[in-house]
């Protein structure tokens, strides 16, 4: 099977995080990825790049940008390309003569995609900045962390790969959509910051409701409430529970043993989230993790064990879906979503350059 992006072809400007995320969504289901790398890769090729998972799939090439045959070649796989991804600061692809007035002269149906964390215009365009800061000021870092602690960053997920590398590759799709029904390409400026917010869309929707305290660790979804948290086990390891409708509710009440204190009943009397949080977490500290699985997996408790990242490819659902996958000796995710008509090829690992 060739994946459902087959015939789609795509240069990507090597780079880190977001754009190679994006790439590598567009590669994993078929789309042919020319990645673009300097001569050496600049740390990112040879063993260490290759056994970059972000960086499979790819068809590679290394090319020197300072040098005019190697623009010009580009400006010549830009004619049969339907897409580019470039990560650089505003006004590096024109000061390259790469620019979108020049590639889209080139061929007017490209899809010239843009992705830096402040945008491409805005006076914060030019700076520096990592996903800690896009998400920042997005708003969204403010919502995660603990009641009356410091703001708490969920890794890098939320600014590069969410709210950057899959608005990319959603963005490269739809102006792809776009260039095949109109016959036009068109520049898209995909600024981390911007898609930090849209992925808080539900959040600003609670705010603007009056129905969330714009206090991180008081609320339905950030930890505030005792039946949507994350309670530590006997033996050091650790639950999550998300019994939000009723009847989930019930069933924790049930299974658990909590429902026999009627201080339970109230389930969304916000005034006592705190004090029940204090019993449940006593509670879940009287038994391991296992223990705690044995009594709730397989019901609608919404409950799940938290997996460390050598756990989680092990686990009985994630092996039956095959959610991980193996290429030289390296755990990965596998291509998600799935297609069952157009399933992705198996990932491999990034090659050797091409000549």
């Amino acid at each position: 099977m060739a994946g459902a992006l087959d015939g789609l072809t795509v240069l990507e400007f090597a780079g880190i995080g977001p754009g190679p995320f994006a790439c590598m969504m567009l590669a994993d289901h078929g789309a042919k990825v020319i990645r673009i790398d300097r001569p050496g890769g600049g740390g990112r090729t040879g063993d260490a790049g290759n056994r970059d998972i972000l960086n499979r799939n790819r068809v590679r090439v290394e090319l020197d940008l300072k040098d005019p045959a190697a623009i010009a070649r580009i400006r010549e796989l830009v004619k049969t390309a339907d897409a580019i991804v470039e990560g650089y600061r505003p006004g590096v692809m024109e000061r390259l003569g790469l620019g979108p007035d020049v590639l889209l002269a080139d061929n007017p149906r490209l899809v010239y995609g843009r992705m830096t964390g402040w945008g491409q215009e805005g006076p914060m365009a030019p700076l520096a900045g990592h996903d800690i800061n896009y998400i920042a000021l997005a708003g969204a870092l403010h919502t995660y962390g603990e009641a009356g602690g410091k703001p708490q960053f969920p890794v890098n997920a939320v600014g590069d790969f969410g709210g950057g590398g899959m608005v990319m590759a959603f963005g490269v799709l739809a102006g792809v959509l776009s260039a095949q029904r109109t016959g036009k390409g068109q520049v898209i400026d995909c600024a981390m910051v911007d898609g930090a917010a849209i992925l808080s869309a539900m959040t600003w929707t609670f705010f603007g409701n009056g129905q969330w305290k714009d206090e991180r660790g008081t609320n339905l979804l950030d930890g505030g409430a005792h039946f949507y948290d994350t309670y530590e086990t006997s033996d050091g390891k650790w639950i999550a529970l998300g019994s939000i409708e009723p009847q989930f509710y019930a069933l924790l009440m049930e299974k658990s043993g909590l429902g026999a204190d009627p201080a339970f009943a109230a389930q969304h009397d916000r005034s006592q989230w705190p004090a029940l949080k204090t019993k449940v977490a006593a509670l879940i500290q009287t038994r391991t993790r296992a223990e705690w699985e044995a009594i709730m997996d397989g019901t609608d408790i919404c409950f799940a064990p938290v997996l460390s990242l050598k756990e989680a490819p092990h686990h009985p659902h994630n092996a039956a879906r095959g959610t991980f996958v193996e290429d030289g000796g390296m755990t990965m995710p596998a291509p998600a979503p799935r297609f069952t008509g157009t399933p992705a090829p198996a990932p491999k690992l990034a090659s050797e350059p091409l000549d």
